[in-house]
Formats: structure tokens, C-alpha cells, sequence
């Protein structure tokens, strides 16, 4: 088995993947910037690629970050000059510079979960060969921190780096059952539905986060994508929060959520267990 830390590849019997070499950047509602900016309009044409639109002409751009397309176009290639964007052909996708900048915003503790949970991870692979993911809660959104995947995976938005309305997923419900009311409120005054079968009602989400809280286990019933379901546990703190969560997710005519639930809670709070342990050991006279 090889592993690296980010946009690597770990392996297992050449089947199993991890991370991603192309960090996603969510698209999320923001404030006005000043038109006058060139600052703000270039954030504003990088905020434009997501997991569902990883490459996209100028026109589109433009288009989506609500600028002139001589505007998109003058500020693109300054982008590309400076490697934040890659051009291929006509279309553009973020670039090298942004990888680079991608693994500075890991936090220390994060790089620490990262580690302490891959092998974990790697175990869940080999017990379904489906999808392993490693999230964390950032606003109203999960960030997707590590993934294992194979061969025969299927099509799906989540990817490391990428983020995705946590009450679309089931990571992201596993996530919200454990945090505070405010981060609840917040979560359920913004809900995104992604499918007909996403969460569209507060008091839908809040039935789900009380079964949640009731069995460990949270369900992601094609409400991310069609034809994708997963199953998810939340990594909890000492204090009785929450700190991350696993899913395993797959399609709906080959992975059967409910028989991988059993597993999944196990090894989450194996993970739990051993992230208290070394957040403990840090704080060790030395």
C-alpha cells in the first residue's frame, strides 16, 4: 500500500483510491462585492467551479459570475498567468496554484484525523468495496476531507475537497444531529434540495436528526444524486459534540445501506476513541 497525505493514491489489492488531485470549490451564496474590485471579481469568476461544473467555457462564466465576458475573459487569463486557472482548449478548470493553496488550509488537527482515520477507512473499503468518505462540517456545508474509492465506482459530486449541503447528505445529517441548535437553525433556514428525495422541510430535517440521535446511524436515500445511497456515523468528541463523520455510500442496485450500518458505527467510534487519545496526549506535560 501507498500512501501520501494529499491528492494521493492509497492502494489495496491496486483497487483502492484515495483524494483527488483537483480540489473543487463550492459554489455558496455571498455578499455583493464591489463592482470596482478586480479582486472581488476574480473570486467571484473562481467561485464559478464546483464538483457539478469542474470546466466550463468563458461565455459560461461570465454568465454565472454575472460579469461582462471581455471582463471574465481579461481576468482569466491573468488567472491562468499566475496558474490559479488551467486552460484546455476553450474551457478553463482550477489550476495547480490552487492545489498548492488547498492543502495550506488544512488545519493541524484535520492533517491529524486525516491520519488517524485512514486505516480505518481502508478497513470499511475492504469490507463493502464502496465508497469511503471522511467529512467535516463547515457552515451549512460538508467538507469532504478523505476518499477511498475503486474501480467500479460510480459518478458522484463528492469529492475530496468538495462541499455539499450537509442536509443533503447523509454525513452531513450525521453531523448536524450532534452540533449546536443555532448550527441546526441556520442548517434548516437554508435548505437546498439537490433531488425530489432531498430533505425539504425544516420539520422533515428535524425528524431525521431526532432518529439520528436515537441510533447512531444517518441515510443518504438518493438525495444527494439519483441512483446513489449512503449511510454515515458521527465521529464524537469527549464532550458529547461532534467532530467529523464517515459514510460509505454506492449505488442503489448494488449497496445496501441498512447491512454496512453496524460497521460503520463500530469504526466511527473507533476513530472517536482514538482522536480523544491524541487530542489527550497533546496537551501531556512534555
Amino acid at each position: 500500500m501507498t500512501m501520501s497525505t494529499t491528492g494521493v493514491s492509497a492502494r489495496t489489492g491496486g483497487a483502492a483510491h484515495t483524494g483527488t488531485r483537483v480540489p473543487s470549490i463550492a459554489v455558496r451564496h455571498q455578499p455583493e462585492p464591489d463592482s470596482s474590485s478586480s479582486a472581488a471579481k476574480a473570486l467571484a469568476l473562481l467561485s464559478c467551479f464546483s464538483p457539478h461544473h469542474p470546466a466550463m467555457g468563458v461565455s459560461e462564466i461570465a454568465r454565472r459570475a454575472q460579469l461582462p465576458k471581455s471582463t471574465a475573459h481579461r481576468l482569466l487569463a491573468v488567472l491562468v498567468d499566475w496558474e490559479m486557472v488551467t486552460k484546455r482548449g476553450t474551457e478553463y478548470s482550477p489550476g495547480a496554484r490552487l492545489t498548492e493553496l488547498a492543502a495550506l488550509t488544512a488545519q493541524p488537527d484535520s492533517q491529524d484525523l486525516r491520519r488517524i482515520a485512514l486505516p480505518h477507512l481502508l478497513d470499511l473499503y475492504e469490507m463493502t468495496h464502496e465508497t469511503v468518505n471522511l467529512c467535516v462540517l463547515v457552515g451549512n456545508d460538508v467538507r469532504y476531507v478523505d476518499q477511498i474509492h475503486g474501480h467500479q465506482a460510480v459518478s458522484s459530486p463528492a469529492c475530496v475537497g468538495a462541499r455539499l449541503p450537509a442536509a443533503n447528505t447523509a454525513v452531513g445529517k450525521a453531523l448536524l444531529a450532534f452540533s449546536g441548535d443555532e448550527v441546526v437553525a441556520r442548517a434548516s433556514d437554508r435548505l437546498r434540495p439537490a433531488t425530489s428525495s432531498s430533505v425539504a422541510s425544516p420539520t422533515q430535517l428535524a425528524r431525521e436528526l431526532a432518529a439520528i440521535r436515537h441510533t447512531g446511524i444517518a441515510y443518504d436515500r438518493q438525495e444527494t444524486k439519483p441512483g446513489l445511497t449512503c449511510v454515515a456515523a458521527p465521529i464524537r468528541s469527549w464532550s458529547g459534540g461532534v467532530v467529523a463523520a464517515l459514510s460509505i455510500s454506492g449505488p442503489v442496485h448494488r449497496f445496501r445501506p441498512a447491512d454496512a450500518a453496524p460497521a460503520i458505527r463500530a469504526v466511527a467510534a473507533s476513530v472517536a476513541k482514538l482522536t480523544q487519545e491524541a487530542r489527550w496526549q497533546r496537551h501531556l506535560p512534555r
